[in-house]
């Protein structure tokens, strides 16, 4: 490796090679990266600087434990030790008294120790993917945090003095096994992204109603059965994923949400959403695919920003006409469904560039679908099309046209053809008419 030489006295920060020789005035190294060079302990090289030392990075090697001179470099600011081979967080860690990130995800640590309370400027803490079964109470004296990552741990509750970082912005502690959380996290008024997602809650904690400031809130792959109206006493909430539970109902108080842009309900046992779902008039993106919906409300047109609609894997047999007041959709999937025909009003939505109707019970399309001009690929396959309405050589984007699942080519050429009965021109191929499915009762490619 290439050495480096310096002759002036001056502060090195970026990214040194672990080989290097130096000649001239003293050196101030302030920044060490030893990341990936396969080291199974803490060069000795790096207590040379343990009076500048400001950052360390140690990731991705073999590193079993910490050596206790590592902790007389009081000076560091940031130490990055992720995916390695530490079992455990040594003590001494209390005497980085100025340390403000610490990383130390994808080991096998199973806990902090008490003192960590002593690393009083820590704002960043990543320790995601290790045992950690419970946090100390020492941990809730680090007043300074605003960031905390603990997913993928072995957590089962929070300490009940938890609301006590109330400098916290984010937390995720996605993949534990946290069932309720603690009272006091009400004082949490900065959190704004918190991911509980893939947990053991059977209901929406009653705390988070009171913390006003939430932007982003993951709730997804946990045992939830209603998604209760005190949710829409989040203001602020931007991003709300409550995928993958068990929710049959959405309270209609969900309007609260006025600042909601994206709502995703897949994968529950919805059979109805509430009318005050057209309220959420900031909506770009609402996912509510593998339901059991059997209608979609009328107000779903208020949503005059929404752009990607997917309500596949449902029991639709029909789309309301007030459908053609989402003139900012771009993206519409409507698979698995029972839909024998489309509104005529789906040709106002100009804007959509991706169109699925894939295995439902279409028999015919309405002219008005000429209208969707941007559209640039459209799934038809497995439905009971007869042809195609002639309107469609106005389609002039459209690059993908499936009418089979095994069709070898993303667009196929069509024939104008007179209808036998009304002598309308439409088009066709040699792939109409389509074939019915044989099994009436299908299941959602996505359960």
């Amino acid at each position: 490796m290439q050495c480096l030489e310096m002759t002036t006295k001056r502060k090195l920060i970026g990214r040194l090679v672990p080989c290097r020789c130096f000649r001239g005035e003293e050196e101030i190294i302030s920044v060490l990266d030893y990341s990936h060079c396969s080291l199974q302990q803490v060069p000795k090289e790096v207590f040379n600087f343990e009076r500048t030392l400001e950052e360390l990075y140690l990731d991705a090697n073999q590193i079993e434990e910490l050596p206790k001179q590592l902790f007389n470099c009081q000076a560091l600011r940031k130490l990055s030790i992720p995916d390695n081979d530490l079992s455990s967080l040594p003590t001494s860690i209390a005497s980085l008294v100025n340390l403000k990130e610490l990383d130390i995800s994808k080991n096998g640590v199973q806990e902090f120790p008490e003192n960590i309370k002593c690393c009083k400027c820590l704002t960043i803490i990543e320790a995601s993917v290790n045992p950690i079964s419970k946090l100390p109470d020492g941990f809730t004296q680090l007043l300074n945090l605003t960031q905390l990552y603990l997913n993928d741990a072995f957590l089962e509750f929070l300490p009940a003095n938890f609301g006590r970082l109330v400098k916290l912005r984010i937390l995720e502690l996605r993949e534990n096994h946290l069932k309720t959380l603690p009272k006091s996290m009400h004082k949490l008024a900065q959190l704004e992204r918190l991911d509980l997602g893939n947990n053991e809650f059977s209901e929406l904690p009653e705390v988070l109603d009171q913390i006003q400031n939430l932007r982003e809130l993951w709730m997804d792959n946990n045992a939830l059965q209603v998604l209760p109206g005190s949710i829409g006493k989040l203001k602020m909430l931007v991003y709300l994923d409550m995928s993958k539970n068990r929710i049959e109902t959405v309270d209609m108080d969900i309007s609260g949400c006025e600042a909601l842009e994206d709502l995703l309900l897949s994968s529950n046992m919805l059979q109805q959403l509430p009318d005050s779902i057209g309220l959420l008039k900031k909506l770009t993106t609402l996912k509510v695919d593998d339901n059991q919906l059997t209608m979609l409300p009328n107000t779903i047109g208020n949503l005059s920003l929404l752009e990607e609609f997917d309500c596949s894997c449902n029991e639709l047999e029909s789309l309301p006409p007030t459908i053609g007041y989402l003139h900012s959709l771009r993206t519409l999937a409507v698979d698995e469904n029972f839909l024998p025909e489309l509104p005529r009003e789906i040709g106002s939505c100009k804007n959509v560039t991706v169109m699925s109707l894939r295995s439902n019970k279409l028999e015919f399309l309405p002219e008005e679908i000429g209208q969707m001009q941007r559209l640039r690929v459209l799934n038809l396959s497995d439905n009971r099309l007869k042809n195609l309405p002639f309107s469609f050589t106005k389609l002039k984007e459209l690059a993908a046209l499936w009418l089979s699942d095994n069709q070898s080519k993303a667009l196929i050429p069509l024939q104008t053809e007179a209808h036998p009965e009304t002598k309308q021109r439409v088009l066709t191929n040699y792939m109409f008419p389509q074939q019915p499915r044989g099994d009436e009762g299908f299941f959602c490619s996505s359960s």
